[in-house]
């Protein structure tokens, strides 16, 4: 493009320099490029760009003579009509009093024909002025213009801002919306009434954050407007979380094999929304080839530049274009300018001869004798009714790119009548000077019309911003089919500039879709993820492509489409569907569940066989088999192994503070009782065997009753001063423990020192261990001492329950590892009871006749 525009520059300032040829003291213009115009004359003059026509014919170069000018052809009546509006702003604001009084604004507009060489001849033109000679070497006086109304494209506004910024020439375009030319670092002197593309594209991602379109294709044309759009449109969708399903440029050449690949991507993509940032020229070959291969099923989002283009709205492509959403400048009202535009005659000036074409092409005629094929042309009279014409000339029901032109010229007024209604010693150039009209600098109106602000007649401020952008406002139009068969558009909606960025108001009940059912299609690569789970993207896919995983134990997702979940707070744990936290089960061995019924059913049914043994023992407590081997021991016995039973009880609850406390103490300590009556009962056994020998008649002399009970109180005085300075030290205390199982907290006793409950557990071990090896030594006693055969098998019982429950209760998570140790204590305690009582009660009960001395001592004789 830069290379073209350089080419141009050349020629152009070649084209139209001036020299000294006739007077050394003139200039005179040396040629003049053949534009198609309009002009009318005034004290100060502004110049017009326009689209008039819609192509450029270059001649074929012979490189022998002068090539012949270029020339337009398919004439537009819109954009004619934005020349117009511009035509009667200016006799507006002529006629008013209140805005520049005494000053008659005049133009000069030029026809651009869509091409950039012929925009930038154009603007060159305005810029030099088009008098033949020109004496004035002193520069005095006003520019030939004061400011340009135009370019409506993005590259030739880039272009002429150039070349003109240079020389702070404003500029205000009416429908350049590249977002580069914001840079005012490069151009200085631009201004437009039409928001950046830079709002448009957010205006966009509105309405795909709205329907939830996250999977979109994008279009755009090959040139400045597309390019810049495109790659905002990308960066923009981004960061709303959408992806790019595919990206196709559209050729500047309408190559059919570039058309047919685009066809091809949007027919295999499973996006359902296509954005198009294309101005005419280039979608018009895309859309006549979704007409031939009858493309449906999408969904068409139009950028301004084609949202009310007419050529669309026609029976031909009404089955693929109704429904349509597009962006639209704001639509405005102008009083007047219907009227204005049916009272135009055309004259034969050669400056206005563009009104002479737009009459040949409104009434299909001409002003010369012409013979078109064999029939001779119509010849224009000039007096033909433009009141009886339907185009979109005369058509000002939506005016959107004339109102952008109605409030340019308006603009430069103001900022002019601003300019001259300074005050000498109040003004804000050097010296607190004023602007001369007389000898006005375009830098001058520069800074004026940056802090231009006024109000149309239809209520709209007008004012730039720093970057000389305006308001950001769109109209958000939708394509209905009418009863024609033809495309009518309708405002549904609006996206307004709001201090938190672009604000979407959408009537979806005004919304015709062309889907069925009749509601707006999902575009989405992959379903949203539900609360409970995380999206996972897809390796080498957008990151809108994604599995929906589950969140792993533990973690929670609350929201659609997390991106990854949350861990619950150390006392919470996921519910079932993992979106939300939830209290953790307190885990602790209850009375109320099946575990903790059954042992405490085992501890009491084991009180009550401790029961039955006392009350037997007490009713016979004078039988041999009673007295035999000290019946205080027995019955010290029997209440250790009650104290054993019921100290289960103490395990099984809640645990609170004093029952953690005394759980462990209490154990310890009937344990203790018990196996220390087991260690005396076995040492009596040995005493008695040795005072029947004449040898030994002496040692239970030295082992009674008193040393008896004595040492059984010093064994027990032992763990009571352990169990003292443990709880003294470090005493047991409640503790949530969720370390065990993360999905639960055990409520459970800490037994706050290791070493305190470990000499508990040793001192215990340790007496059982001495009795064991006691009895088993004296197993082999004659048949009246045979109770040392049953304390052998009750402690090999209680060693071997014990030495088990080490390791189940280490491997045993929560609740479990309580149970394990109020199950070792019922069993050695029922193993006890049973292997010392059970033979006792069973003689008592079932066979007194051997509950006697004599019996007991026949035996002893009979073994002699």
């Amino acid at each position: 493009m830069w290379i073209s525009l350089n080419i141009y520059l050349y020629l152009s300032l070649n084209y139209i320099s001036a020299a000294s040829i006739l007077k050394p003291d003139s200039c005179q213009l040396q040629g003049r490029f053949r534009l198609n115009g309009m002009y009318k004359d005034g004290d100060v003059i502004l110049g017009g760009l326009f689209e008039v026509h819609l192509f450029t014919v270059f001649p074929e170069l012979s490189f022998k003579t002068e090539p012949d000018p270029p020339y337009c052809e398919t004439f537009n009546m819109e954009s004619f009509q934005h020349a117009q509006t511009m035509a009667f702003a200016i006799e507006e604001i002529n006629n008013n009093p209140n805005l520049l009084p005494n000053i008659t604004l005049g133009y000069h507009l030029y026809d651009n024909c869509v091409m950039l060489g012929m925009a930038f001849r154009a603007a060159v033109s305005m810029a030099s002025g088009t008098e033949r000679s020109f004496s004035n070497l002193n520069c005095t006086g006003p520019p030939p213009i004061i400011g340009i109304v135009g370019d409506p494209s993005s590259t030739p506004s880039i272009a002429i801002s150039s070349v003109l910024g240079l020389f702070r020439i404003p500029i205000i375009s009416h429908y350049a919306t590249c977002s580069c030319l914001s840079d005012k670092t490069k151009y200085p002197s631009f201004f437009r009434t039409i928001p950046s593309d830079a709002f448009q594209v957010q205006a966009m991602i509105q309405i795909l954050r709205h329907f939830g379109w996250t999977w979109v294709g994008l279009l755009y044309s090959d040139d400045d407007y597309g390019i810049y759009a495109s790659l905002s449109f990308k960066q923009e969708i981004q960061l709303f979380g959408g992806c790019v399903a595919f990206s196709e440029i559209l050729p500047n050449d309408n190559n059919p094999r570039n058309i047919q690949h685009i066809m091809r991507v949007i027919q295999s993509s499973t996006a359902r929304v296509v954005v198009v940032f294309s101005t005419l020229p280039y979608l018009l070959p895309l859309m006549d080839e979704v007409v031939l291969q009858n493309l449906t099923g999408r969904q068409w989002i139009a950028s301004e530049a084609w949202a009310t283009a007419p050529v669309f709205h026609t029976p031909h492509f009404l089955p693929f274009l109704k429904g349509t959403l597009g962006i639209a400048i704001r639509r405005g009202e102008i009083k007047g300018l219907h009227e204005f535009l049916l009272h135009l005659c055309p004259n034969n000036d050669p400056k206005n001869n563009m009104l002479r074409i737009f009459w040949e092409n409104m009434f299909v005629c001409s002003f010369k004798t012409e013979i078109d094929g064999e029939q001779m042309k119509k010849v224009c009279t000039g007096q033909e009714d433009l009141s009886a014409t339907d185009t979109p000339y005369t058509d000002v029901s939506g005016l959107r790119a004339a109102y952008n032109v109605y409030k340019a010229v308006y603009a430069l007024a103001h900022a002019l009548h601003d300019l001259m209604q300074c005050e000498e010693g109040g003004g804000p150039f050097s010296g607190n000077s004023c602007a001369d009209i007389i000898n006005l600098k375009p830098w001058q109106l520069v800074h004026y019309l940056k802090k231009v602000k006024f109000t149309t007649g239809f209520g709209d401020q007008v004012s730039f911003d720093k970057n000389g952008d305006a308001l950001a406002i769109y109209d958000v139009l939708n394509w209905h089919p009418s009863s024609d068969g033809s495309v009518r558009v309708q405002e549904v909606g609006v996206v307004n500039e709001g201090l938190a960025g672009m604000v979407l108001t959408l009537d979806e009940d005004a919304i015709y879709w062309n889907f069925e059912p009749k509601k707006s299609p999902r575009s989405v690569c992959s379903e949203s993820c539900p609360p409970g789970t995380r999206q996972a993207t897809r390796k080498g896919l957008p990151v809108c492509c994604f599995d929906c995983l589950s969140c792993a134990d533990g973690e929670i997702s609350n929201t659609t489409d997390a991106i990854e979940c949350t861990m619950c707070p150390d006392e919470f744990w996921s519910n079932p569907n993992q979106d939300q936290c939830v209290p953790k089960v307190v885990e602790f061995l209850s009375y109320e569940e099946p575990l903790g019924i059954s042992l405490t059913t085992a501890s009491l049914l084991g009180t009550s066989f401790c029961a039955v043994v006392i009350v037997i023992f007490c009713q016979h407590h004078n039988t041999p088999i009673v007295r035999a081997n000290n019946s205080e021991l027995s019955f010290l016995l029997l209440l250790s192994l009650t104290m054993c039973f019921l100290c289960v009880l103490l395990f099984i609850g809640q645990p609170q503070l004093w029952t953690c406390q005394l759980r462990h103490a209490v154990f310890g300590i009937s344990f203790v009782l018990c196996v220390s009556s087991i260690l005396v009962k076995t040492m009596v056994v040995i005493a008695v065997f040795k005072s029947s020998r004449p040898e030994g008649k002496s040692a239970m002399k030295w082992f009674g009753a008193a040393q008896q009970r004595c040492t059984v109180l010093v064994l027990t005085a032992l763990q009571v001063v352990i169990c003292a300075i443990w709880l003294l030290t470090a005493s047991p205390t409640p503790h949530k423990n969720n370390q065990y199982i993360r999905s639960k907290i055990v409520y459970e006793c800490a037994v706050g020192s290791v070493a305190g409950f470990s000499m508990l557990l040793g001192y215990i071990g340790l007496l059982a261990a001495v009795s064991f090896l006691l009895a088993f030594l004296v197993r082999n006693l004659p048949d009246n001492f045979n109770e040392a055969k049953f304390i052998t098998f009750s402690m090999l019982i209680f060693c071997a329950v014990w030495i088990t429950f080490v390791p189940a209760y280490v491997s045993s998570p929560g609740k479990y590892a309580v149970a394990v140790e109020i199950f070792a204590i019922l069993a050695s305690s029922f193993g006890l009871l049973v292997a010392i009582f059970a033979p006792k009660c069973y003689i008592i009960l079932f066979h007194p006749e051997r509950n006697t001395k004599k019996a007991i001592m026949g035996r002893q004789t009979q073994n002699k």
